[in-house]
């Protein structure tokens, strides 16, 4: 277990350190006002506009880097303090959210991928270690190592192989969305080439967070399947 602990805080410490530098640079390009005066809000409406979605709203949510797109009532939700400002970092958050629901609109193969697992990874997720961890004490117990312990603890590591996969298909899909937001940000001139750098770096360690989660979900998955199949320690 103690392996399982250091892989862990070393990752809790590396996710820390990517989301403080994440929280920085969204400070830094805060202070990088818009020439062109628009808001968040403003900024999202047109690129919705643009790509002609007609049906999604935007609208505020409470919070710091809450911004998401909400593909069941087609809501763009954007955090107050990108809602109502007129910053890089503002117009990077808002037009990446948009991307997301350009995606919907297109029917991105990764985003529908991702949508199917969401309800799975929703019920398993949370339990998928109790599940492994229950199934390998229970293995320890009976001294079976094929019986209906180590059942249980396959079990949960298809439960734990549904979250990391949920993670690297979130990957294509956030840099897509990124990848559309700066494009569009770019062919319609609704930024400068400074702004445009801010934004650009702002939604690069923005996907590096999302990057950090996959890798992690990863590493504690192979953890477990060692300790279920041999190598314990």
């Amino acid at each position: 277990m103690m392996t399982y602990y250091i892989l862990i805080g070393g990752i809790a410490l590396i996710s820390w350190m990517v989301s403080n530098r994440l929280k920085s640079k969204f400070k830094k390009y805060s202070k990088v006002h818009l020439r062109n005066g628009m808001s968040g809000a403003e900024i999202a409406q047109k690129m919705l506009d643009d790509h002609g979605i007609r049906d999604v709203k935007v609208i505020s949510t409470p919070g710091m880097l809450t911004d998401h797109y909400n593909p069941k009532n087609k809501t763009v939700n954007l955090s107050e303090g990108v809602y109502n400002q007129r910053n890089a970092s503002a117009a990077a958050v808002a037009a990446h959210e948009c991307g997301h629901a350009v995606q919907h609109a297109q029917a991105y193969e990764w985003l529908t991928m991702r949508s199917k697992l969401v309800p799975v990874v929703s019920v398993t997720s949370g339990m998928s270690t109790w599940v492994v961890f229950g199934g390998i004490m229970l293995m320890a117990a009976t001294g079976a190592v094929g019986g209906i312990g180590f059942y249980i603890a396959v079990a949960g590591l298809i439960m734990m192989g549904f979250a990391t996969l949920f993670s690297f298909i979130t990957l294509p899909v956030e840099y897509d969305a990124s990848k559309r937001a700066l494009v569009w940000l770019k062919q319609k001139n609704m930024v400068t080439q400074q702004e445009y750098a801010g934004a650009e770096d702002a939604l690069k360690w923005a996907a590096r967070t999302y990057l950090v989660a996959a890798l992690g979900a990863l590493a504690s998955l192979l953890y477990w399947a060692v300790q279920v199949f041999g190598g314990r320690d």
